[in-house]
């Protein structure tokens, strides 16, 4: 694994604006960066590759775990929602895709640092961006990136049926991640309606979800995390099993860091788990917290020696934290990477890198795009 210096393409910003990708750059610098690349080899993709498909069913353990131990409160789950888990698990209702976070170099086995698992973005540049540079600046290469065929194909199980997608209003990324994937539902021949989850309503008479032309939801697609949707003012209404969302609610188990500690209680010493525990008592003088339902590298706090190294703010920690065994991102020029694995319908399906020069891996961090030979 390889980071090389290159020239952006001329007109860069055009070119990206024209694959979805509208928040290439944001008040402090670029988000999508071309002026570097990684290179990998096929044995590597092949690591991470099947890092991923292990972890993917290991979660799904734990998740099996956690419901037959009765482990809600180790996730912070709440109660109003046991019951709609519950069905979704036993009805093995359709999951679209997910992405880890891996701590790799090429060396050496990946490393699980979180599963995003019911709202992942950087998307559209894992999907589509990075493939289009691909083939203008190395064309006799090619990219651990077949999330745009998946992505359909797992839709066209969905033929006859019309799916909402659904996201908040105003987020620019939000915005563009779902018209991206509304465009490869279409694309598999299935009918689409949008509406934003402000608008989502609930039709008391006919006891249904409704969008605000009153048109039922059936099927939605929603980029809005599920231990919000119980606080919604609809939320009391999700019991009713009106509406199949995607994600399925059995997703809060796998998208909860939470499930980290159950991980390593499960199968201690895995070469793909870090040691993950509800205090910090277990791990050495080096760790990290992190809040069981945080994003984007929210409240994260990096210790050494009873010493905070790093830290970052946000509005999460109020559900409990986790502890996990700190580990060295690999640095490339003084940029620490993370190698974003993407599971489309159960399959690993494509990488996305993102680097920081700090520790902790956030909303603003750089998305560089790969090769491999």
């Amino acid at each position: 694994m390889q980071r090389h210096r290159c020239p952006p393409r001329p007109a860069w910003r055009e070119k990206v604006e024209e694959t979805g990708l509208t928040y290439h750059t944001h008040e402090t610098g670029p988000y999508w960066d071309e002026s570097a690349c990684y290179e990998l080899n096929a044995a590597e993709v092949d690591v991470l590759e099947g890092a991923a498909r292990t972890l993917h069913f290991l979660c799904i353990d734990a998740a099996e775990a956690v419901i037959q131990r009765g482990w809600w409160d180790r996730l912070a789950i709440p109660e109003a929602a046991i019951p709609a888990i519950l069905r979704s698990w036993e009805r093995d209702d359709f999951s679209l895709y997910g992405r880890f976070d891996l701590a790799f170099d090429g060396h050496g086995a990946p490393k699980l640092l979180e599963y995003n698992a019911d709202t992942p973005t950087a998307l559209v540049e894992a999907a589509v961006t990075q493939w289009f540079w691909l083939q203008e600046v190395h064309p006799d290469a090619d990219q651990f990136n077949s999330i745009h065929e998946r992505l359909i194909a797992a839709w066209r199980r969905w033929s006859g049926a019309t799916i909402h997608f659904s996201s908040v209003k105003g987020n620019a990324e939000d915005e563009q991640t779902v018209l991206y994937l509304r465009d490869t539902c279409e694309q598999a021949g299935v009918a689409t309606r949008a509406v934003a989850i402000d608008d989502i309503g609930w039709d008391a008479m006919r006891r249904v979800f409704v969008d605000l032309a009153g048109a039922r939801l059936t099927h939605c697609f929603k980029l809005y995390p599920w231990e919000w949707m119980w606080r919604e003012e609809f939320g009391p209404h999700l019991a009713h099993d009106a509406v199949q969302f995607i994600e399925p609610t059995w997703k809060m188990l796998l998208s909860n860091k939470g499930l980290l500690p159950v991980l390593w209680e499960l199968f201690p010493d895995h070469p793909n788990l870090l040691p993950a525990y509800e205090t910090a008592v277990s791990l050495g003088p080096r760790y990290v917290r992190k809040p069981k339902l945080s994003r984007e590298g929210a409240n994260v706090t990096w210790i050494d020696a009873g010493t905070i190294v790093e830290e970052t703010g946000g509005d999460y920690g109020d559900e409990g934290h986790v502890y996990q065994a700190a580990v060295d991102l690999p640095q490339f020029d003084g940029n620490r990477a993370v190698c974003g694995v993407w599971i489309v319908d159960h399959e690993p399906a494509g990488l996305g890198i993102r680097e920081d020069t700090r520790r902790i891996t956030g909303n603003l961090s750089r998305f560089v795009p790969h090769f491999f030979r």
